[in-house]
């Protein structure tokens, strides 16, 4: 693929995002969402980030493992029993890092 052909998908792709969240913007206040609706939006950034974290920590190689020996499935773990335990995003990011080290270290 080209530079320049390169250039035009990216502009394209921002050009959509930007698009998506304008018209969110747009609409508010002129048009009655309904409450189920708005409800479940409330959901998306959670369910996004799950999508995008969830591959990594339980895909090994391109193959699923669910094995102690997944040293990131195992800091992940660490990282929501931090998350649960202190609600800081500081101690969550940093244990769940020292945990990874030290797994990867180990294994």
């Amino acid at each position: 693929m080209s530079a320049m052909t390169l250039l035009w998908v990216f502009l394209a792709a921002g050009l959509a995002t930007f698009l998506i969240r304008l018209s969110f913007i747009a609409v508010e206040g002129r048009v009655r969402l309904p409450s189920w609706f708005r409800t479940a939006l409330q959901f998306v950034p959670a369910a996004m980030l799950s999508a995008l974290i969830a591959p990594d920590l339980l895909m090994q190689h391109g193959e699923l493992a669910l094995t102690p020996a997944n040293a990131r499935l195992v800091a992940g773990v660490v990282a929501i029993l931090i998350a649960a335990r202190t609600r800081s995003v500081g101690w969550t990011i940093a244990g769940g890092m020292a945990a990874l080290l030290a797994l990867e270290a180990l294994f």
